[in-house]
């Protein structure tokens, strides 16, 4: 992965205090009920019909209410999820790549009427309200083409918005619960929480860096870059659910944790998780991460090679391509881009094709696939691919296979349901 070193900003040792960067939007949307009111809307919800979420639309809830998600207050309406599918924008011209949905069964929604209000509930545990405004179906097998690009049920982001219910609630929320999920790593913090970090620590400018893979060297090449060029780091591995051959959070936050402490600053870097779940699709998830990021404070967002893609579905820069084009559309965040990074047996470092002169024969380069292959094998993992530290968490994990085994809420379905149908409810 190289820079376009054109949008790299100039860094300074000591910088001033700084306002962080406006939301998306203008303000940073907070549903979460004041604390002297919770026992009260708890109270009130205990009276209303309760709909239970899935993992996916958990953390969707959660974003919204406490902003990651702005400027939505709740899921989307029919026509304002037309909107984003079909132009990339919500319905008031603001850019928003992807529709955020509370997709449930039909049985689920029997029912519930424009202005119903509903609870909503995680694990048996109400902790928001819905007020209705919209009940549709969703047009899945059209929307899907639009989304991603393809409406194979191979594609886990297809399979997903195909699974997850025909009917769609839309409406805004109210959460009345602690900001966080069960599970949640100690390392979540809210918008709010990252943003007052930001500008205690002086910041003014901040590069966020979005994975959902355990760390190796070419992402520790794109990290010190970062270093080098912004005040600091958001280091924000996304910890919602992932295909079930991609490894567990926890043993991913392991890595990144050996990494950040034997080889990074921590002064110059702020370790979070982001509780979202992965869409994978590819150019429009690749505005969804930046435009979250700068929810979080974000000035900078890294975007490296095929961000979020999946399989063959998309080309590898296509995701630069689109981010570039919709710079004039309120993006507002500055990429930086990286081309494929790798270990150059010649040059002895990471390199990546703007910076190293030698055949592809020199690059060391390893897949997730091969990784999985050496580690099963009890093969070690070269040190020009890895850390040593990373390298033993991730071979001890191996050794136990429960240990990277996803649990149940962190796995992503590959079978859709039938197809929901293609008109409005």
């Amino acid at each position: 992965m190289t820079t376009s070193a054109q949008h790299l900003p100039a860094a300074t040792d000591k910088p001033a205090p700084a306002r962080t960067i406006a939301p998306h939007g203008g303000t940073l949307v907070n549903r979460i009920v004041a604390q002297e009111r919770r026992e009260e809307a708890r109270k009130e919800a205990a009276s209303l019909r309760v709909i239970p979420l899935n993992a996916r639309a958990a953390s969707d809830a959660l974003l919204i209410a406490t902003g990651g998600f702005s400027p939505l207050e709740g899921f989307l309406g029919y026509e304002s999820a037309k909107s984003v599918v079909e132009s990339m924008s919500l319905r008031n011209g603001t850019l928003w790549p992807l529709p955020v949905l509370l997709q449930l069964g039909r049985d689920q929604t029997d029912g519930i009427r424009f202005g119903t209000r509903v609870a909503l509930s995680v694990e048996g545990e109400c902790v928001t309200t819905l007020e209705v405004t919209d009940r549709f179906a969703v047009p899945g097998r059209d929307w899907a083409a639009k989304i991603y690009g393809t409406s194979d049920e191979a594609h886990p982001g297809v399979a997903a918005l195909l699974s997850s219910g025909e009917i769609a609630l839309g409406g805004t929320l109210e959460w009345f619960s602690e900001p966080r999920l069960a599970g949640l790593p100690a390392e979540w913090q809210t918008p709010s929480e990252v943003r007052a970090e930001i500008t205690r620590r002086g910041w003014r400018t901040v590069a966020g860096f979005q994975t959902r893979n355990p760390v190796h060297r070419a992402h520790e090449y794109v990290l010190r870059t970062a270093i080098e060029v912004t005040d600091g780091l958001l280091l924000h591995p996304l910890v919602g659910e992932t295909k079930a051959e991609d490894l567990p959070a926890p043993l991913r936050l392991r890595c990144y944790r050996a990494l950040l402490d034997n080889y990074l600053p921590q002064e110059r870097v702020l370790f979070a998780v982001m509780p979202a779940w992965m869409r994978y699709a590819g150019p429009r998830e690749a505005i969804f991460h930046a435009l979250v990021r700068k929810n979080f404070g974000c000035t900078h967002f890294l975007v490296g090679r095929d961000h979020a893609g999946v399989g063959s579905y998309y080309g590898p820069y296509d995701a630069h391509h689109l981010l570039r084009s919709v710079a004039g559309r309120g993006l507002d965040i500055q990429p930086i881009f990286f081309d494929e990074v790798f270990y150059c047996t010649r040059c002895g470092s990471m390199a990546s094709g703007r910076t190293c002169a030698h055949p592809k024969e020199d690059h060391l380069g390893l897949s997730g696939t091969e990784v999985r292959r050496r580690l099963r094998e009890g093969l070690p993992l070269p040190v020009e691919f890895t850390r040593p530290e990373v390298a033993a968490i991730l071979a001890e994990a191996f050794r136990q296979p429960a240990a990277v085994d996803q649990p149940a809420g962190n796995r992503q379905p590959v079978a859709p349901a039938q197809p929901p149908e293609e008109a409005r409810a």
